[in-house]
């Protein structure tokens, strides 16, 4: 049985936990059970500003100062914390999020681990890069010898601010790269999941990173709204929806801050009609179920060949039946809850709306009785949609997948690309070649073939076109997003 100790509350500023000094307060809920985990206060004003400050103090001091070296071993002190509660982790995530036991284990906290890893051995990276001399004349006749250095300088104050879904994950893709490249960090997390970025903090201070580095404050979006237009954020870095995304542009334009975004998807999977279709079903619905829907990159408009539709959808409803709906404390449950009940409801009404326009349910379309209480909804495959439907174009963010038809590589690449996101991408043939050259035309940030390599590799970037966001996470783009450059001139001799 999974042990659930929940960190101490408070906001954390400048290495220390602080009570928090906001009017009001969030209920944290177990979305299997609805009950209450517990209460975290929300941060106040001040505290943001408080916040904000210790960063800057780090960032211009003992952190500011540290070589690459230094901020290498510090992050690698920080990951061993990390790493030495594992099991805590764990227990703290399936609690707020509602995320199966075994997806917790390996997606929520083992792959965040890794990627804290790659962070750590990623700001060993130097500063300074060079550039070939160059022999010019002068006005006079005589020759110089000229060079260029280019420099690699942090932003200075990141806010961070992440979503409910993965939060020990979407924590870790920012503040890893973000002090990875010296800057220092306030972290807000979502009021729904405050309790595995407390974690972090705790261990942030146990591994001895200079007070200041990094600094969570809780609360709902007028905290969030306090920290992006705080005057001492540098950079704002902001996982979730477009509708925010855009609020979040706005407030910080006049002060011309730089943004990363990374927003939500309504991404494709394209079914060829020479597709395994054992292969293909299990894609398909692993991408509507995984953590009950709720992730931006899953693929929810499968678009099948004709030819293999009714196959598909018979393996599809197979595995549907055969998946366990219910505690995601039990390492047999494949599917656990919604984050609350307003996202049930939300799901219900997108495939009510898609049922009125005259679409089918192939699987799914209840609430099960789980006997738990909690906010569950069955996964749930819908035939008969036109791409252009709600159901089709918008991001519904729960278990919700629907197919459509077509007969032509040419007209699934069109179907895919008549979408106003450009996340990611999936594609299933027979056929490598095929499957990359339909890959290529995709005009989204990722594409997997034939079930991808298997995990997230914090070596590549990630990110999207057009409402899916603007920057890269991940790799060494994702740590040039974190960076400056300066370009420093000077005669070699």
């Amino acid at each position: 049985m999974l042990e659930v100790k929940l960190p101490d509350v408070g906001t954390w500023i400048g290495g220390a936990r602080v009570a928090a000094g906001g009017a009001d307060a969030e209920v944290v809920l177990d979305p299997a059970t609805g009950a209450e985990l517990g209460t975290v206060p929300n941060a106040s004003a001040e505290d943001v500003g408080a916040a904000v400050a210790a960063a800057r103090r780090a960032g211009e001091g003992a952190w500011g100062s540290a070589t690459p070296r230094q901020r290498s071993e510090a992050l690698y002190r920080f990951h061993a914390e990390l790493a030495g509660m594992v099991e805590r982790i764990v227990g703290v995530v399936v609690a707020e999020t509602g995320c199966p036991v075994t997806l917790a284990r390996g997606q929520q906290v083992g792959l965040p681990l890794k990627h804290l890893e790659y962070w750590a051995e990623a700001a060993r990276r130097p500063e300074l890069v060079p550039k070939a001399p160059v022999v010019s004349g002068r006005s006079d006749g005589s020759k110089v010898l000229g060079n260029w250095v280019v420099k690699r300088e942090p932003y200075g104050v990141v806010a961070a601010i992440t979503p409910y879904n993965f939060p020990f994950l979407e924590n870790v893709m920012k503040i890893g790269p973000a002090l990875a490249a010296g800057n220092t960090v306030v972290l807000k997390p979502s009021p729904f999941t405050p309790y595995s970025a407390l974690l972090m903090a705790e261990a942030a201070a146990a591994a001895g990173l200079p007070a200041g580095v990094l600094n969570v404050v809780t609360g709902g979006a007028d905290v969030g709204n306090a920290l992006v237009t705080a005057p001492g954020v540098d950079l704002v870095s902001f996982t979730g929806s477009g509708a925010v995304g855009s609020t979040i542009l706005a407030a910080v334009a006049p002060r011309m801050t730089k943004v990363l975004l990374e927003l939500g998807g309504k991404s494709a999977l394209i079914v060829c009609d020479d597709a395994n279709i054992a292969l293909a079903a299990r894609i398909g619905f692993q991408n509507i179920a995984t953590h009950a829907g709720q992730g931006c990159v899953l693929t929810t408009r499968h678009l099948v060949a004709n030819s293999v539709k009714d196959a598909y959808l018979e393996r599809v409803r197979a595995i549907a039946g055969a998946t366990v709906v219910g505690d995601p404390r039990d390492p047999k449950t494949g599917v656990g809850p919604l984050i609350r009940e307003a996202a049930r409801e939300r799901v219900e009404r997108a495939v009510a709306g898609a049922l009125e326009q005259g679409a089918t349910v192939v699987t799914g379309g209840e609430r099960p009785d789980t006997g738990l209480g909690g906010f569950f909804y069955r996964p749930t495959i819908l035939d008969g949609v036109e791409n252009t439907w709600p159901v089709a174009q918008q991001e519904i963010f729960g278990p919700v997948g629907v197919v459509i038809g077509y007969d032509t590589d040419d007209e699934a690449v069109a179907l895919a690309n008549a979408s106003d996101f450009g996340l990611a991408g999936h594609v299933v043939s027979a056929q490598s070649g095929r499957a990359f050259e339909i890959a290529a035309r995709l005009k989204t940030g990722t594409v997997d073939l034939n079930g991808g390599p298997g995990f997230t590799n914090p070596g590549v970037p990630f990110g999207g076109y057009r409402q899916s966001g603007l920057g890269r996470e991940n790799g060494t783009e994702g740590l040039d997003e974190f960076t400056q450059l300066k370009t420093i001139k000077y005669p070699a001799g």
